[in-house]
């Protein structure tokens, strides 16, 4: 049966470096979350300011990163621990983006609303990085009001 677990931020960059699919490590957080099965870490959510400067209100956090090895219920389980310490922390609405070729079952099985496509394909501007850092497509938004 898998269980929440604290997790550093050091901790949880170190199994999105390994596991995640399409994702680099973060920068900075303002918490992170731990799910392991039989004394083995299986998922880890990553939860901080949102990265979009328009959503950045003081009043919403974003999981930018949540990363399971597929255990059973592990991602849902991870979604609602995060929204469940955003709300006791204070804060009115999380968010978290998902692939537009994803189903999304397990932040919809976490109580959270898809309020549709978000982004655009690549970063552009002044800052925007040499390479893409992540999939060239399209994302949806879900959301949580606390």
């Amino acid at each position: 049966m898998p269980r929440l677990t604290p997790v550093s931020l050091r901790e949880a960059n170190a199994f999105v470096q390994m596991h995640h699919r399409h994702h680099r490590p973060v920068a900075g957080h303002k918490f992170s979350i731990g799910c392991e099965a039989d004394g083995q870490l299986v998922g880890v959510a990553i939860v901080g300011r949102p990265v979009s400067r328009y959503l950045d209100d003081g009043r919403t956090l974003e999981v930018t990163r949540l990363c399971t090895t597929g255990g059973k219920n592990a991602c849902s389980m991870l979604y609602a621990a995060a929204a469940r310490a955003a709300k006791a922390m204070g804060y009115q609405k999380i968010i978290t983006y998902t692939l537009d070729t994803e189903h999304g079952s397990s932040v919809r099985a976490a109580g959270w609303c898809c309020t549709g496509p978000a982004g655009g394909l690549r970063w552009t501007g002044a800052r925007k990085p040499d390479c893409d850092l992540y999939p060239p497509q399209m994302k949806l938004r879900y959301e949580k009001t606390l």
